[in-house]
């Protein structure tokens, strides 16, 4: 059973798992989830923050307080002799009610 998600203007329609793409896994992100109950994505460029939450809440089954994104740059590179740039990407910290169980990554 598929879950409707609420439509971008821009961008295709997403399904919950082309929105999270990946947790990330750091030592900053591991201090918020135990503290502040907010675990950091990596999400889709065109997800909103309303398909943000609907996505967390169907594929970890817990309650979603807030989300906040950041749009992050992609750094400079060099290859051998030259200079590149690596994919820019759209990152989302996904704060969880208090009565909602932790997500487990491990």
């Amino acid at each position: 059973m598929a879950t409707t998600f609420p439509q971008n203007e821009q961008g295709p329609e997403l399904e919950a798992h082309q929105v999270i793409l990946a947790p990330i896994i750091t030592e900053k992100g591991t201090h918020q989830s135990q503290h502040r109950h907010a675990y950091p994505f990596r999400v889709n460029k065109w997800a909103s923050k309303l398909q943000i939450k609907a996505a967390v809440e169907e594929l970890f089954h817990v309650h979603v307080d807030k989300v906040r994104t950041q749009n992050r740059q992609g750094k400079k590179r060099r290859y051998r002799f030259k200079v590149g740039k690596l994919s820019s990407w759209k990152k989302a910290i996904v704060t969880l009610h208090k009565d909602s169980p932790a997500i487990e990554f491990f």
